[in-house]
Parts: structure tokens; sequence; C-alpha cells
């Protein structure tokens, strides 16, 4: 990111900014997330929905507005962890690799990213996204096989075991690593570019925030594969349809074609755009109080 890190700021420190920014972006992200998730899950050759605006017009009558945010719970509890795991993965790689003179060059910036995002999908990405697509795919099916999130967690447990919540966890890990060894970088690049030597530009929360929204937009690109195959592999009929990560993605290609593979390509690109810029925002705006 723009701002220089501290030497005084430890892993603890760093864990606890990281929480509570997942935990505020969380809350204002959501309702994005989970339109994209429906739009992933529907069948392509009977939508149930025509688009972002329609899922979510749809959603609202049929559950009321809180019905944006089934599912919800897990997500937030898990995105505070995965900005934790994230930040403190990334700002401890980053430390071992600065220079002498406290420079780091893109590709260890890069290299940190990767690192940050394999922390966070190992231990938070992987169980909460489950839990999220599990309940979202019921209540779209209309199965009730959970109440809620907790309710889901238990059950899944329960009949699958540890294991069933971490469906998916190579794409996951594939996806959250690529994404953060995206973000950081371009992140950095556009803050120089937007920026120049002007240090307290390069300090401001709002030029970080910017700046960490178009880096956001650029990772859903190079991303969208690999968290279409992951919504998939952590669906209610997952286990029945799919024998695995390949078998899963050469089923969509077979019988949906290489374009549904960015499929809720604008309501994931928004809702990245904005985590991603509300994370390079509030992150250094709490260094500040912290």
């Amino acid at each position: 990111m723009g701002l220089k890190s501290d030497p005084n700021e430890g892993p603890l420190r760093t864990f606890i900014k990281g929480f509570l920014t997942g935990f505020i972006e969380a809350i204002i992200c959501y309702p994005t997330e989970f339109v994209k998730t429906q739009l992933q899950l529907q069948s392509k050759s009977n939508p149930e929905f025509k688009g972002i605006m329609d899922c979510a017009k749809k959603t609202v009558a049929a559950n009321g507005f809180m019905g944006l945010y089934r599912g919800a719970a897990p997500l937030i509890i898990g995105s505070s962890g995965k900005q934790a795991a994230r930040w403190t993965g990334y700002k401890t790689m980053s430390a071992h690799l600065t220079d002498d003179k406290g420079n780091l060059t893109m590709i260890n910036r890069s290299f940190a990213g990767a690192c940050g995002g394999f922390t966070e999908a190992v231990f938070a990405v992987t169980p909460i996204e489950t839990l999220k697509t599990r309940v979202t795919d019921d209540m779209r099916r209309g199965t009730k096989n959970y109440t809620g999130s907790l309710d889901a967690f238990m059950k899944i447990l329960k009949n699958e075991g540890p294991s069933g919540l971490y469906r998916g966890v190579v794409p996951t890990i594939a996806k959250q690593s690529t994404n953060q060894a995206i973000r950081f970088p371009t992140q950095f690049y556009f803050m120089q570019l937007a920026c120049g030597d002007d240090k307290e530009k390069m300090a401001n929360p709002i030029y970080n925030g910017l700046a960490g929204a178009v880096a956001g937009g650029v990772s859903v690109l190079a991303t969208m594969p690999q968290d279409t195959i992951k919504t998939r592999m952590q669906g209610e009929q997952a286990k029945e349809l799919y024998k695995g990560t390949v078998d899963c993605a050469m089923q969509i290609m077979k019988n949906e074609g290489p374009m549904f593979f960015y499929a809720g390509t604008w309501p994931r690109m928004i809702r990245v755009s904005l985590d991603v810029g509300i994370t390079f925002l509030i992150f250094p705006l709490l260094s500040k109080y912290m």
C-alpha cells in the first residue's frame, strides 16, 4: 500500500487492524456478494434472474431487504478473520523481503501478497465461503435444509465432517493468492502514478482507497474463472455433481461454455472494487488511531 510500514507495528496490532477493517467492509458490501453468488448458482439454460437488479428486486420482494443479508453472519465474521489473516501474512512476509533501505520491489510485493492470499484462503475464506454458499443455495432452491448459518455449520460438521467446510479449497487458494498477488502491487503502482513523490498524498487514506478500488477491479478479471468454480464446488449438490475441481471446470466448459466462467462478473466487480477500496482506506486510517 502507499503508506510506509510502521517498524514498531507487530503482528498482533496488524491482526487487530485487519479484523476491524474486514468487519466494516463486510457490512457495507455483503448484498453485492449475495447477488453475485445467486447469479453463479443459477442454471444457464433456465436462469431465474435476468441480471443484477432483477436478482436484487426478486430477493427483496420474496424475503424483504434483509433477504440480501441471508448468510451474512459467517461472511462478516469471516471477512474480519480474512482481513486479519491477509494483512498479517502480507506484512510479515513483506518485512522479510524489504531491503536495507526499506524498499520492496514489485515482484516481492506481489509474492508477499500471494502469501497473504494463501493465509486467508486456508484460515478464513474457504470455510466461511462454503457456509455462505450453502445457505444461499439452500434459499435459492427452496429446500429449507438450514435455518441459518449456525445451523448449516453444525449440520455440515455432523454429516460431512470438517472436510465438508473445505470443499473447493484448491480453487479458493488459487483465487485468493492470485487476487492478492495482483492487488498489492497494482494498488501501489496506481498510488505512485497518482501521487508521484508527494509523501502527504501517499499517506492519504482517500488516495489509498481509490487506488485500491482500481486494483480490485483488475483482480476480478484475472480470477473470475476460479471464483465461479469455487462457488459451484461449494453448492448444495456439488458432491453429487462433481468429482473434483478439474471435473467441475470441465463440466462448466462442456455444458455452459467458456463465458459462463465470467457469470456474475459485474456484481463481483462492484463488490470487490468497494471491498478493496474500503480496505485500503480503512486500514491506514486505523493506523492513525492504533
